[in-house]
């Protein structure tokens, strides 16, 4: 599966992303990471390089709660890359209080759904050229409870860090079915997943109510590399090699929360990512064809 394939990860000096990175560099294949902090980031390359002595590694910095870093760092893989196989859309974050991008958008919607959002439309070119493109969400089981409050998309009126993570969480599963939809008469799939309850370092960022699940999740969580099998499973596995618009745990189909099924708020949350983002290229007037 692996070999001349192209593979990219966002947020993969930690955590998830960093165990994902891992277990694709041992295939061989080329591998883009990418991170916010560029001594992190090199620091994991040459750490990637160094365990799987695979040298066609490569690192992009870039800041992906802005959307001037996103399109930067489309423009530069475009510049030295002519596919993509596979991303992975794994960078995220939760936040115990309300913050803004430098957008102007609340951090949690900006770093986990418009960041998928954005980076995934501007790189559809290069995952286009690819014979058997894959596009990889991860997702969380958090999304189950989410009310997502579309006159609120910024929680401006009602904050809490759980319940704006979760409807981030729904949001990365209403753009995978609708973006699989868009994408059905392409070589390319679609697919979220939630990686199980991992002891990774936001656990220390829970705070308010939901500090108290702090014990819980670092006593029961797994770990990062369990974590990231899900992810490893749909950017290699031959098996799902046709699968597009599912939603997977433990690398097994199942159904997601019934609102996410519900086209009317797939297209409502589409119509205002692309206002959030200022996308020209938003499938209505996007030509998709060869």
């Amino acid at each position: 599966m692996s070999r001349n394939k192209i593979y990219m990860i966002t947020g993969a000096t930690d955590g998830i992303g960093l165990e994902t990175a891992r277990g694709i560099a041992k295939t061989q294949a080329d591998l883009i990471i990418v991170g916010r902090n560029s001594e992190k980031v090199a620091r994991v390359k040459n750490l990637l390089i160094s365990e799987s002595k695979n040298e066609k590694i490569e690192f992009f910095k870039a800041d992906l709660s802005s959307q001037s870093d996103i399109h930067n760092l489309a423009n530069d893989i475009k510049k030295n890359y002519d596919k993509i196989d596979v991303l992975v859309n794994n960078a995220g974050g939760t936040f115990s209080k309300r913050i803004e991008s430098v957008d102007g958008n609340e951090m949690t919607f900006a770093l986990n759904h418009l960041n998928y959002f954005l980076l995934t439309n501007l790189l559809l070119d290069l995952i286009k050229n690819s014979e058997n493109g894959r596009i990889v969400n991860v997702a969380s089981e958090a999304h189950r409870f989410a009310s997502m409050n579309f006159n609120d998309i910024q929680s401006s009126a009602s904050y809490s860090g759980f319940k704006t993570y979760s409807k981030s969480k729904e949001a990365n599963i209403l753009f995978t079915y609708a973006l699989a939809e868009k994408l059905k008469d392409f070589n390319i799939t679609v697919n979220a997943l939630h990686p199980g309850v991992v002891n990774t370092s936001a656990v220390n960022k829970i705070s308010g109510v939901y500090s108290v699940t702090k014990p819980f999740l670092r006593f029961f969580g797994i770990t990062p590399e369990q974590g990231a099998q899900t992810s490893i499973y749909l950017a290699l596995s031959e098996d799902v090699k046709n699968a597009t618009g599912k939603y997977f745990i433990k690398s097994k189909p199942v159904q997601s929360s019934k609102s996410t099924y519900d086209k009317k708020r797939q297209d409502k949350l589409w119509n205002i990512s692309c206002e959030m983002t200022s996308l020209q290229l938003c499938f209505n007037n996007f030509n998709l064809s060869a």
